[in-house]
């Protein structure tokens, strides 16, 4: 039997172009399909339209980034791991890996959406990769499908005029603390990179290549920039993770601090909007209202990061409560 996987996604997809990285560093010999329609194939074989999806050597199917980079550990344990040997530093992974799937993404959404140049490539990025060579009335008409769809999608995912202010203030602050840590530290968690680091790299990388957020990238961190460029094929690369039991550097921390301001009471304000059955929650966050309709999915995301932390052994979650309790993060887990 071949050793070959396939990945089904292209590359305006955040969580594609998360998966292609993490499998290139873990040296993962796979096939990238990328034309044509990716959820086709999570739909054949029966599975939720989400993209990516892998065939494994052995014909089983599945998509969506993170169970599929556990079901990658699972199936390759101890070759190139993304998931730090210390059960702290992994749970800190999670948590990062989070913030940047489900938190990293309203930037990545509002900004493709919300700007005219990002709207207009946008539109053409996606068709393109899906058919390069679609006829030119087609492609205008699948264009502006494309378009109408993701606008009218902007408000179910919270990226509203409301919530603007919190979500650019929220990718500047981004943007501000990894430059600072990557000119020092090559990965989040040492010198090889984490889950964490793909996490946020998935969305980051589209954000570096539409317009508007691009353009702020390149001004303000353009060594977050280089950082992409690092992780898009860091096949080559050879590293250790930090001491668990060092103190965490600054830039982490900052990126705790902030998830705390940002993206846990929003998972908070979202799981009990989904307990109480409305139809929309708004929670403070930078100090200014963000509302949007809750999502059963990211309901899923805080559950698990909460059993995660919890099943952690107790010296390992003693060790990172501390952390979590200066940074704010512990009252929601």
């Amino acid at each position: 039997m071949s050793d070959l996987y396939t990945l089904h996604g292209f590359d305006p997809s955040p969580y594609s172009v998360k998966m292609r990285a993490l499998m290139r560093y873990r040296r993962l010999p796979f096939v990238w399909q990328a034309t044509g329609n990716p959820r086709d194939a999570a739909v054949a074989a029966g599975l939720p339209p989400v993209i990516p999806v892998l065939r494994f050597p052995d014909g089983r199917v599945m998509n969506d980034s993170t169970p599929l980079a556990y079901a990658l550990e699972r199936e390759h344990p101890g070759q190139r791991s993304v998931v730090p040997d210390d059960p702290g530093l992994a749970f800190i992974s999670d948590l990062l890996e989070d913030f940047g799937d489900e938190w990293i993404t309203k930037m990545m959404f509002h900004y493709r959406w919300y700007y005219e140049a990002d709207r207009e490539f946008a539109q053409v990025w996606v068709v393109s990769s899906r058919n390069p060579t679609m006829e030119a009335e087609a492609r205008g008409q699948a264009m502006q499908i494309f378009n109408d769809r993701q606008v009218g999608r902007m408000a179910l995912v919270g990226c509203t005029e409301q919530n603007r202010p919190v979500i650019e203030e929220s990718y500047c602050f981004v943007l501000d603390t990894l430059d600072r840590h990557v000119r020092s530290l090559p990965f989040l968690l040492g010198s090889r990179p984490s889950l964490a680091d793909f996490g946020i790299y998935g969305q980051l990388q589209i954000l570096s290549v539409d317009p508007t957020p691009a353009a702020e990238m390149r001004a303000r961190a353009p060594d977050v920039f280089c950082w992409l460029m690092r992780l898009d094929d860091a096949s080559g690369v050879e590293g250790q993770w930090i001491d668990a039991a060092a103190p965490l550097p600054e830039a982490i921390v900052g990126l705790l601090e902030h998830a705390a301001k940002t993206y846990l009471p929003f998972l908070a304000a979202n799981a009990q909007a989904l307990q109480d059955g409305a139809e929309t929650f708004e929670v403070e966050l930078l100090g200014r209202p963000y509302a949007q309709g809750p999502f059963r999915y990211q309901g899923k995301c805080y559950d698990a990061l909460r059993k995660r932390f919890a099943a952690m052994p107790a010296v390992a979650r003693d060790r990172v409560a501390s952390v979590l309790e200066e940074t704010g993060c512990l009252r929601y887990l």
